[in-house]
């Protein structure tokens, strides 16, 4: 098996883990890797009235930071583009970004981060 296809194995498991750890606290997944051109969004997720747009950040090693530390200006700027284009489809409304972050692939491990940053 390919490191591409591993990773691709993992990354879903992660984005799966933290949409359990969402479900679990009342939100109401709507879809999941939100694709455009020039950024995508792992989950975007319904919390009472708000929309909620979250980036899954799975960090195995520390040596150059953890989870949080890999969601740097740029990708956020492509987080921002990529909700953009979705509420152009779906209609303006409130919406915060959100930030599950995981050391490991364990639901202890998850570490939710509401209004991660904002556009």
């Amino acid at each position: 098996m390919s490191d591409d296809v591993i990773r691709q194995r993992i990354g879903a498991a992660a984005e799966e883990l933290a949409a359990r750890h969402l479900l679990g606290h009342g939100l109401r997944i709507l879809e999941r890797n939100f694709r455009v051109r020039g950024g995508e969004i792992d989950l975007i997720a319904r919390d009472g009235k708000t929309l909620v747009f979250v980036e899954v950040r799975l960090r195995s090693r520390s040596d150059f930071g953890g989870a949080a530390a890999s969601i740097t200006l740029r990708k956020q700027q492509r987080l921002i583009l990529a909700a953009r284009h979705y509420l152009q489809i779906h209609g303006e409304q409130a919406c915060r970004f959100d930030a599950i972050l995981l050391d490991a692939l364990a639901a202890d491990a998850v570490e939710w981060i509401k209004g991660a940053f904002s556009a």
